[in-house]
């Protein structure tokens, strides 16, 4: 299954991709609603490193994540892919495009959803409404930060 993000953010590239790589970056595009806690944080954005984050799945029910940088190429583009969690796949790309209002933030998702046979159905309950608003939250976050300046 495939998941897509875009959002236009006034801002040149270099700067939406600079918040990616703040320290904190992760820790700020965790939404208060979420019940998520990261355990370590990738140093970098750089092909091997790794993120791992206990993920809440259905309420207190958590399942760890590791997951690891795949693919770097700044300010365009950065990739993860999970080595362990709660997908049988998933793969995550992060991409930067230029526009001549200033930036796309646009987020790849390519996954194979758990609970098989019912993966699909799953998705369409609670994953896909999950993602638009995990990800409405988290570009929402680098938008605000990359428009205004906030560092």
């Amino acid at each position: 299954m495939r998941f897509v993000k875009e959002t236009l953010i006034r801002a040149t590239p270099e700067k939406v991709f600079a918040f990616h790589e703040l320290p904190d970056a992760l820790a700020r595009l965790m939404p208060p609603w979420d019940n998520s806690e990261i355990v370590q944080a990738a140093p970098s954005l750089k092909v091997g490193s790794r993120t791992i984050i206990d993920a809440a799945v259905f309420g207190p029910i958590k399942a760890r994540w590791v997951a690891e940088h795949t693919a770097y190429d700044p300010p365009r583009m950065f990739e993860d892919k999970q080595l362990k969690g709660p997908f049988k796949t998933w793969k995550h790309r992060h991409s930067v495009l230029p526009d001549e209002r200033g930036a796309i933030l646009r987020d790849e998702i390519e996954y194979d959803p758990p609970f098989r046979p019912f993966g699909r159905l799953a998705a369409l309950i609670f994953i896909i409404p999950r993602l638009e608003r995990l990800f409405a939250y988290r570009h929402n976050v680098t938008k605000d930060w990359a428009e205004k300046g906030d560092g």
